[in-house]
């Protein structure tokens, strides 16, 4: 499970005892004492393993122990980041605003623990297609199914919502739908979650028309074969703000052409020429926040992408946004190599 800020902040009068459990629990070998003026100090193992060592009272508190000057910076320095951290000789460094209050914590090994607000809003995670470009792992498993590490992919995504504070799920099955229902009514779990059944295949917009009446209050949709790295509550707030009726999560990308690129005009000659250009440019995602007033608009058993649905508010007028996140925010299993990619990555963050 995620890990919150919340989780690596103890009080000053908080025992000995109580720190080095919390320290075991975060397994991160540091803990923050912040109050209302933000942060005020730091303890660590070290610090502790000083104390007994030298006055070898287990009776002590936080108080006694920590250090009352803590390394940090600020929000406009996290570039700076690592190096603050091997000039200090340290592992983790907390990121604070203006206030001093704590927004992120960096940790040397390039793990970073975001002060996440949670959310609980519905999420629909679209799960009836036939994963045809992961062929042929989908003709023996459903695409939700698909392992990426211990667990199938569309657990990954649930546990990603349901850390942050989402418990409501609705998934839209048809291809192997028993398989999928089967996988989930045996596992554990803190969190709602109602299948969906699609009797014919209706696109990623058209399947949200059997949702009409279960989903009155804004709601999340995602694809069932990512991955957003990113604060949900975050992309939220910035839906309500703008007053969007959708809101499309959009990913950075940054693609070097490996060529020399000639453009040519209608005469045939050199207009211009670019060694290696790299293009950037923002992609979907896959991840939407939406208003229910497209679920009661959608017209029964019509077939429709998600994405045509967009464009057809856009050109109505309706205010659509975008929320810009990095490439590394976001992962794709789309396919057999981006999903082996996915496969490392989660391998690497644990």
């Amino acid at each position: 499970m995620a890990l919150n800020i919340k989780e690596f902040l103890i009080g000053e009068e908080c025992t000995m005892l109580e720190a080095m459990g919390l320290l075991d629990k975060v397994a991160m070998k540091i803990l923050f004492v912040a109050g209302s003026s933000g942060l005020i100090a730091t303890i660590t193992d070290g610090d502790i393993r000083r104390w007994i060592l030298k006055k070898g009272n287990l009776d002590a508190r936080v108080k006694d122990i920590a250090n009352y000057h803590p390394v940090y910076i600020f929000e406009n320095e996290k570039a700076k980041a690592k190096e603050k951290m091997l000039e200090c000789g340290i592992e983790a460094l907390p990121v604070v605003d203006k206030n001093r209050q704590i927004v992120t914590i960096l940790f040397l090994n390039e793990k970073e623990i975001r002060n996440r607000r949670e959310i609980d809003v519905p999420v629909i995670i679209m799960a009836g297609g036939l994963g045809t470009r992961l062929y042929p792992y989908t003709k023996i498993l459903p695409k939700p199914l698909i392992p990426i590490g211990d667990l199938p992919i569309a657990e990954h995504i649930i546990n990603r919502f349901n850390d942050a504070g989402c418990h409501n799920f609705y998934m839209v099955l048809n291809h192997k739908k028993n398989m999928v229902k089967a996988y989930f009514n045996d596992i554990e779990k803190d969190y709602a979650l109602t299948y969906i059944d699609e009797n014919t295949p209706l696109g990623t917009g058209g399947g949200l028309s059997l949702l009409r009446g279960k989903i009155n209050s804004t709601f999340v949709l995602s694809n069932c074969d990512i991955l957003i790295e990113e604060d949900y509550g975050k992309i939220y707030d910035f839906h309500i703000q703008e007053k969007n009726l959708i809101t499309m999560v959009c990913s950075l990308k940054n693609i070097k052409i490996p060529y020399g690129v000639i453009e040519i005009n209608k005469n045939g000659e050199i207009e211009s020429m670019k060694e290696k250009p790299e293009l950037s440019f923002f992609t979907n995602t896959g991840m939407y926040i939406v208003e229910p007033k497209v679920i009661e608009e959608l017209e029964d058993d019509k077939v429709i992408g998600f994405p045509d649905l967009i464009e057809k508010y856009k050109n109505n007028g309706e205010k659509i946004g975008v929320y810009p996140i990095s490439e590394y925010a976001w992962m794709d299993m789309g396919q057999p190599e981006e999903m082996e990619e996915m496969r490392k990555r989660l391998e690497r963050d644990e």
